[in-house]
């Protein structure tokens, strides 16, 4: 397949374009600034671009198949991510690409308590605009028409390595026994191709952690 993957030089993103180029996609990579993304593959195109603008968007994503954000942002950049689904879905539109998936976030998912992860008493609040800012760019997408698919990762992601396995959950939060939840950043990768490949989440989202 020809995927264009946005935000590539960030640990998430490095990560999906390793993986997909694993599965011998081939892959366009777009970056701010390429020199931040030190990577050299036979099936592997590192470009320039702006998410948060539609016609670099569209011209990034022109002649592929479906595309993938990984913008995983600080707290401080919390209100890059409905701008982001807004430059997104402009930009494919205008590039005939109709296949999107986003690694979003947890905090809107929901507990086993029955509030949503965000408000549950140990969240940090410092944290609370940015799973805000993920639900509206969520809420964006889901109203849209392009065939998407949202997968909210773990609570944490951390340095880990690719094991392939994990569980997968519909809008609520997965833990462990001991109550973690936690996916590595190679899991995390693993979770995103197989649904590029495998479709299972047409419209839809869907959580991910050990």
């Amino acid at each position: 397949m020809k995927l264009v993957v946005f935000e590539a030089s960030g640990a998430v993103g490095r990560a999906i374009v390793e993986e997909a180029l694993k599965r011998k996609h081939e892959v366009t990579a777009v970056v701010q600034d390429p020199q931040q993304l030190p990577l050299a593959h036979e099936r592997l195109r590192v470009d320039a671009g702006d998410l948060l603008s539609p016609a670099s968007v569209a011209t990034a994503a022109g002649g592929h198949e479906a595309a993938i954000s990984a913008l995983v942002p600080g707290p401080e950049l919390a209100r890059e991510l409905p701008a982001a689904a807004r430059s997104l879905l402009a930009g494919l539109q205008d590039a005939g690409v109709g296949r999107l998936l986003i690694v979003g976030g947890a905090g809107d998912l929901q507990t086993d308590s029955g509030e949503r992860l965000m408000d549950t008493a140990g969240y940090p609040q410092e944290l609370r605009p940015l799973a805000e800012a993920h639900r509206e760019a969520y809420e964006l997408y889901s109203g849209s028409e392009l065939d998407y698919t949202y997968i909210s990762p773990a609570a944490a992601i951390v340095e880990g390595r690719r094991t392939g396995m994990f569980r997968i959950g519909l809008g609520r939060l997965v833990v462990d026994e001991s109550g973690d939840s936690t996916i590595s950043v190679e899991d995390l990768a693993v979770a995103v191709l197989d649904e590029l490949e495998e479709g299972n989440f047409s419209r839809d989202r869907f959580a991910v952690a050990y």
